[in-house]
């Protein structure tokens, strides 16, 4: 089975490293906009590891550091659980996925606990993520945290209205 779109490593090297390696001898002076800081739901995660999609743009976005990308400890867990409960992939493979995703995404690791969705104890984790990385964007394909469109000054979007929103061109 191929790979899964959201685990394959970005095509370029990253900045500051030439595609063989190493050092780069010479970097670019960093650009002086601000990267927009975004947290992605579980789903948003699960749905780019098994068919890729409008979900695997908005995390190839993180994978070109075209956005800061952030997940927590919890987000992850919630993935791994998914893919072995939901989609039957290995425990291993789920592991695999984890450690990939990590290698492009910031972990943060929330302070404050929130409770206020009472439908989805999920859903306050995902908030509790976007609130300790001071998110500015929140991408979900959950109902629940879409309805109210905001939480503390972070605008939750769905996959579609992040990428429509090309707010990662701002600046």
């Amino acid at each position: 089975m191929a790979e899964p779109p959201a685990l394959r490593r970005p095509a370029r090297a990253a900045p500051g490293y030439p595609r063989g390696g190493g050092r780069a001898r010479h970097r670019r002076a960093p650009e002086s906009r601000e990267v927009i800081r975004v947290v992605a739901d579980s789903n948003v995660y699960v749905s780019a590891l098994n068919f890729g999609g409008v979900a695997d743009e908005v995390l190839a976005l993180g994978r070109r550091q075209a956005v800061m990308l952030f997940v927590s400890p919890s987000i992850l867990d919630e993935v791994e659980r998914v893919l072995v409960r939901k989609f039957e992939w290995s425990p291993k493979r789920a592991r695999q996925a984890r450690t990939l995703l990590r290698a492009f995404a910031r972990t943060i690791v929330p302070k404050e606990k929130l409770a206020v969705v009472s439908t989805d104890e999920t859903d306050n984790r995902i908030l509790e993520a976007a609130v300790a990385a001071e998110a500015q964007l929140l991408v979900t394909g959950d109902n629940h945290l879409l309805a109210p469109g905001k939480f503390r000054g972070i605008a939750i979007v769905s996959p579609r209205q992040f990428l429509d929103a090309r707010v990662w061109e701002a600046g």
